[in-house]
């Protein structure tokens, strides 16, 4: 009996044995890997938040990856070569060059008295340099030219960099003042989901009609329509400085909003004619253009100077080598070495009226280039003057729009006393509403519009640079 019990007891431990030991191998593994779990969200959620870019850092990404600005920094490296390689042309140039060949044929033998067949090799080697004296000062004038152009690349990357300059505030005032209308719509709707309860309120205390109730619901749903539209907006003028940027739309990015304010600056001093004066006197694209007519006249000179005679300097040295000689190799070469150094002068007679045919390509280049010049002094007086009177414009419609606000918000309190009392009616209050929350939508724009139009006058007499702040 007694081993009966032992092994009947033996046999009901080991089940349970088996589920301790999985118990707690299973609790391990989950303690094991609890902490790797318990990361992952973290990790998703620090993968997941979005990216900071200020201001500032909008600029220099900006700067960085738009493609014109990079276009004119291209050329302006091109333009710095091509002033490398017009100073090398004063520069005498060196040249190596050697030739070998083997000729075969019938030959008088001196030695035999007789024609035999002979197979000759021969090998030719020498240095020579040119420098030239004298080209009519064709030289001179191409790296003049040539400089002008740099010069003229240097002021074309710093109008790019001013345009993206002010491509980046104008997306960022668009979406400042997409999220001001926002906050606009947002108030609009608290609002009126207000106004609903209690009119709500009301109907239940039979002082107001049913019918106000569904009236409210209505304004409410309109509302509610407005702000997501808003947020539309808002959300198309992040999209527009992403593009601006080249930055990647699948990615999450948050902008740190800058303080902004319409205030007095000295532009409002300006008047025409000196606002016109400054543009001229500090647009690097006009001075660009200014310069271009330069280098383009030294181009006229450049082709004229084949009218001139060309006065050059040769050197030369050289030696041989022929297997006819019985001598050696290297000895060959030094007893034939030899060099010789010349001046040579030539004087174009007729070239085929190339030199007058490149002279006028030349000057109706230098036309084009003042006709530019013209039209771009035509248009910045333009740009001016069209500023100006935008300008003034938006501090009129500023002003207008706060007197606008104060009124709409008097005769909204107004009507909300009067339907408080029960003595106006909700289409009032209604109306009363939407006149205050456009008003106040108008605010919005009219000083977003303003500060728009200051740094757009300040682009248009060229003097934004990518230290300008926003306001």
């Amino acid at each position: 009996m007694k081993n009966g019990v032992f092994a009947r007891g033996a046999t009901g431990t080991r089940p349970r044995a088996r589920l301790a030991r999985f118990t707690l191998v299973a609790g391990l593994l989950a303690f094991a890997v609890l902490p790797a779990s318990a990361q992952e969200p973290q990790a998703q959620e620090q993968a997941a938040t979005p990216r900071m870019i200020t201001f500032r850092e909008a600029i220099e990404l900006a700067l960085e990856r738009n493609p014109t600005v990079r276009t004119a920094r291209n050329n302006l490296r091109l333009d710095e070569i091509a002033v490398r390689q017009e100073k090398t042309s004063f520069l005498p140039d060196l040249r190596f060059s050697t030739s070998t060949s083997q000729r075969y044929g019938r030959n008088f033998s001196q030695d035999e008295g007789r024609i035999i067949n002979t197979t000759t090799n021969s090998f030719n080697g020498s240095i020579s340099s040119g420098l030239t004296l004298f080209d009519g000062f064709a030289n001179v004038n191409s790296l003049r030219s040539a400089r002008l152009t740099e010069e003229a690349g240097e002021y074309e990357v710093e109008r790019a960099e001013q345009t993206v300059v002010f491509n980046v505030m104008s997306n960022y005032l668009a979406l400042i003042e997409a999220r001001e209308q926002v906050v606009v719509q947002e108030e609009n709707l608290a609002a009126q989901q207000a106004l609903e309860a209690d009119i709500a309120a009301r109907v239940q205390q039979q002082v107001r009609p049913i019918s106000d109730l569904y009236q409210q619901q209505a304004s409410v749903a309109s509302a509610r329509l407005a702000l997501v539209q808003a947020q539309r907006s808002a959300a198309l003028a992040e999209m527009q400085l992403l593009q601006t940027l080249q930055l990647d739309p699948t990615q999450d990015y948050e902008f740190e909003i800058p303080e902004v304010s319409a205030v007095q600056t000295e532009l409002d001093s300006l008047d025409l004619e000196e606002a016109t004066a400054r543009a001229l006197q500090q647009r690097a694209d006009f001075i660009a253009a200014q310069t271009m007519v330069q280098a383009s006249e030294h181009q006229v000179k450049v082709a004229r100077g084949s009218y001139w005679p060309t006065i050059s300097l040769s050197a030369n040295y050289s030696s041989n080598f022929s297997s006819l000689d019985e001598t050696s190799f290297f000895d060959q070469l030094d007893n034939r070495r030899g060099g010789s150094l010349g001046v040579s002068f030539s004087i174009p007679l007729f070239d085929r009226l190339n030199t007058r045919n490149a002279t006028e390509r030349a000057r109706i280049q230098v036309e084009n280039a003042r006709i530019n010049l013209e039209t771009l002094r035509q248009d910045v007086a333009v740009q001016i003057r069209t500023a100006m009177l935008d300008l003034q414009s938006a501090r009129e419609q500023l002003a207008a729009a706060e007197a606008q606000l104060r009124a709409a918000e008097l005769a909204l309190q107004f009507s909300q006393q009067r339907y408080d009392v029960g003595a106006g009616s909700l289409v009032e209050l209604t109306q009363a509403q939407t006149a205050q929350v456009r008003a106040a939508s108008d605010l919005v724009s009219a000083r977003y519009r303003l500060v728009f139009q200051t740094r757009l006058m300040d682009y248009y007499l060229g003097g934004m640079t990518p230290e300008t702040p926003l306001n």
